[in-house]
C-alpha cells in the first residue's frame, strides 16, 4: 500500500473539533439542523462560509445539507488565500489533504488539466505550495467527508489574485475541466468583517443579493463601491462563472447569520452566508 504525501492539518483541534468521533457528530448535527427550502434543480455548486465551526458551522450545514447523499467523483473547492503569497492562484503540492476524518486525495489529472487551461488563457497556472497555513479551503473538507455518500478526489484552488479577469478565466477553465465529470463545485467565503451587527446585515444583504442575481460582475462592483463585502469574492465569482458554463441558471441563498448571533457581541461581527447554484429541472 502506497502512503500518500499528505498535507497535515494546521487547524484541526482549534478551528474545528480534532477528535474524529466528536467531529463527525458535530458535522452531522449541523447537517441535521439545516432547514432547506425546496430546491427545484440539480445542485452544481454550493457557497459556504469558512470561519471556525463554532461560529459558522451551522450556516455551512445549510450548504452541505443541499448535497447530502450525493456521490461526486471530484470536488473542486475554490477558496481565498489569506496569507501573503505572491502567486495569483495556488494549489497544494501534496498528494492529499488530511483531516481527523481521513485523507482526501487530489485528482492530479484535474489539477494538471486546470493548470494547462489557465496557462493557455492567462500565461500562468497553479503554483504548488507545501504545508500552507490556509484555513478557508480545509474548513470545508470535513463537511464534504460527512455529507457526501462516497469517496471523492479533490481539486483545490486558493485564489490570491482578486481581479475580475483572473476570476472569470479561472471559472471558465474550471468548467472546461469539469464538464464531462461527475463533479461538485464549492466556493468558500465569509461576508463582511468587523462591522456592527446592523451594518453587517446591510452589507451582507447586498452581497447576497449580488450572488443570488447570478451576476459575478456585480460581486466585484459591490466590493469596489463598498456596498457589500466577501473575503472570497473572487473565488465565489469564479465558481459562478464555472457553474454558468456548466448549465446552472439559478442561485438561491439558504441562510445568513453573523458571529454576533453566536457570541452575543454585536459590536464587531463577521457575516456568514450559505447558497446553492442550480441547474433548473423545471425548464422544458
Amino acid at each position: 500500500m502506497t502512503t500518500l504525501d499528505v498535507r497535515p492539518s494546521p487547524i484541526a483541534g482549534t478551528w474545528y473539533e480534532g477528535q474524529p468521533k466528536a467531529l463527525a457528530a458535530e458535522i452531522d448535527h449541523y447537517l441535521d439542523q439545516a432547514e432547506l427550502p425546496e430546491l427545484p434543480g440539480e445542485v452544481i455548486a454550493v457557497i459556504a462560509p469558512h470561519a471556525g465551526h463554532r461560529y459558522s458551522g451551522a450556516v455551512a450545514g445549510y450548504a452541505f445539507a443541499a448535497v447530502r447523499g450525493r456521490a461526486p467523483d471530484l470536488v473542486a473547492v475554490i477558496s481565498p488565500m489569506h496569507h501573503p503569497y505572491f502567486e495569483p492562484l495556488l494549489v497544494t503540492a501534496h498528494a492529499a489533504y488530511a483531516t481527523p476524518l481521513g485523507e482526501i486525495p487530489l485528482d492530479k489529472q484535474a489539477v494538471a488539466g486546470l493548470d494547462a487551461a489557465l496557462r493557455a488563457e492567462l500565461g500562468f497556472g497553479l503554483s504548488p505550495v507545501t504545508r500552507d497555513p490556509e484555513h478557508s479551503l480545509e474548513i470545508e473538507l470535513p463537511f464534504l467527508q460527512r455529507a457526501l455518500a462516497g469517496e471523492f478526489k479533490l481539486l483545490p484552488v486558493m485564489v490570491r489574485e482578486q481581479s475580475p479577469r483572473v476570476s472569470e478565466k479561472l471559472g471558465k477553465a474550471l468548467a472546461q475541466v469539469l464538464k464531462e465529470q461527475n463533479a461538485l463545485l464549492v466556493a468558500s467565503t465569509d461576508l463582511s468583517h468587523f462591522y456592527t451587527q446592523d451594518e453587517a446585515n446591510a452589507y451582507d444583504a447586498e452581497m447576497l443579493r449580488c450572488i443570488e442575481s447570478f451576476s459575478p460582475e456585480s460581486i466585484f462592483a459591490a466590493e469596489r463601491s463598498g456596498k457589500g463585502f466577501a473575503c472570497g469574492h473572487a473565488a465565489t465569482a469564479a465558481v459562478l462563472w464555472a457553474a454558468r458554463e456548466l448549465g446552472a441558471d439559478t442561485v438561491k441563498v439558504l441562510h445568513h447569520t453573523t458571529s454576533g448571533d453566536v457570541t452575543g457581541d454585536y459590536s464587531q461581527v463577521v457575516g456568514y452566508g450559505a447558497a446553492v447554484v442550480m441547474k433548473s429541472t423545471t425548464y422544458k
